[in-house]
């Protein structure tokens, strides 16, 4: 992407020289609230809220790269949880292209989960 950072609330949003910046963090908006639609069918919240996504890169092609992961390996969605954030993320205004990758590296934990996840799932 760039070597340009701004921090803006509670997410990183990278310059990008063929994005321009206003264009940038309207899409990282729209696939934040993208990734929320996304649910966890065994978890009341959504995977954004979850923690399950580590990074989002915008590439300035407007390809949006997307490491997550699962809560557990053997997760039963493991298989289609992909295609549901490409179908998500892909339906953003401006986005060209979805690649999502899955990781396990660092494990998921319940400390990554947002306040909203853990009122959502009774743990605060």
């Amino acid at each position: 992407m760039t070597d340009m950072e701004q921090k803006t609330e509670d997410r990183t949003v990278f310059s990008a020289s063929a994005i321009p910046q206003e264009e940038l963090l309207r899409m990282t908006d729209d696939i934040i609230a993208a990734l929320k639609t996304v649910y966890d069918p065994e978890i009341p919240a959504d995977i954004y809220e979850l923690g399950l996504v580590y990074k989002i890169d915008i590439e300035d092609d407007r390809t949006v790269k997307i490491e997550m992961t699962l809560t557990a390996p053997g997760c039963p969605v493991a298989g289609e949880m992909p295609g549901w954030v490409e179908n998500a993320v892909g339906a953003v205004e401006g986005v060209s292209m979805v690649e999502v990758t899955m990781t396990f590296d660092p494990p998921w934990t319940a400390d990554r989960m947002s306040e909203e996840a853990q009122v959502a799932v009774g743990w605060y």
